[in-house]
């Protein structure tokens, strides 16, 4: 067994990994944590075959974020999973990032534990799975678009709410899918907003934060009406009583739970009261 940083070839590795534990990502989230982290992420090798991948994230300084701690199935229970967590704790600590995040798996949960996570709230991923006829056409509405002028006002507010700065990703989440980016303004400023992923296999909800019971079912049905796909992820906070009711209404079903945990000073909390839904276990 050979641990090694990742590169960009091995991201095709890297998709065939998360194709076969059901995972959504594609080559264009590879490329934003290589991108973001090109020191953090990282593979095993056996015999020149890659069997297991990480990735780091690093939010100002503030806290960084683990994920994508996959093992091929042939190689699991092997420790090889637990190795690259480890690689990536220690990756972080000599760099002297103060606080680490993850959302962990009910498997993975007693893992974390033993390396100083621990919870700070709950997570519930829901799904969505209706007929193509039902997938609408684009919402006509200007009052939930987000331009160019708006997106840095929505990247300015996202930082309070999530706790540090990731106007990076979600600029990269604009590029990719600007017609899933909507949010609600309340005297030309955005007090709600959304974005969307098209992932593998499912249209994936997150960021999604509201200040209100209106702005978040307006956020949820634009999103709801600009997929076209069949399938809908949202990974909601359970703890958000208002998107989990508008969810439930909609048809969404729980499909796994997951905790978020920290390992270090958890200065920089945001404003959980504010998320309907995080961004996705991967990033936080």
């Amino acid at each position: 067994m050979r641990l090694r940083l990742m590169t960009e070839q091995d991201i095709p590795v890297g998709l065939r990994l998360n194709t076969l534990s059901g995972w959504n990502q594609t080559a264009v989230d590879w490329h934003r944590f290589l991108d973001n982290s090109p020191n953090g992420c990282f593979v095993m090798e056996h015999d020149s075959k890659v069997v297991g991948t990480a990735t780091t994230i690093s939010y100002e300084n503030r806290f960084a974020w683990i994920g994508m701690v996959l093992v091929d199935p042939e190689y699991r229970k092997q420790g090889i999973g637990t190795q690259l967590l480890r690689k990536t704790v220690e990756y972080l600590d000599q760099r002297h990032v103060p606080t680490m995040k993850l959302d962990a798996t009910p498997l993975g949960k007693p893992l974390y534990q033993k390396l100083g996570f621990v919870t700070e709230f709950e997570i519930e991923r829901l799904v969505l799975k209706r007929p193509s006829e039902a997938a609408s056409t684009a919402l006509r509405s200007t009052r939930t678009h987000v331009g160019k002028v708006q997106l840095e006002p929505v990247v300015r507010m996202d930082r309070e709410v999530f706790g540090a700065n990731r106007g990076f990703l979600l600029r990269s989440l604009f590029r990719e899918a600007p017609e899933l980016a909507v949010t609600v303004r309340e005297d030309g400023a955005p007090h709600a907003y959304a974005f969307g992923r098209r992932g593998a296999f499912a249209d994936h909800l997150g960021p999604w934060t509201a200040t209100s019971r209106e702005s978040a079912e307006v956020l949820l049905k634009a999103f709801l009406a600009r997929s076209s796909r069949e399938t809908l992820i949202v990974d909601c906070v359970k703890s958000n009583v208002v998107a989990c009711e508008l969810l439930s209404a909609c048809g969404f079903a729980p499909s796994r739970p997951l905790t978020r945990m920290t390992r270090g000073p958890n200065t920089f909390r945001g404003r959980p009261d504010l998320m309907c839904a995080i961004l996705g276990p991967e990033f936080g």
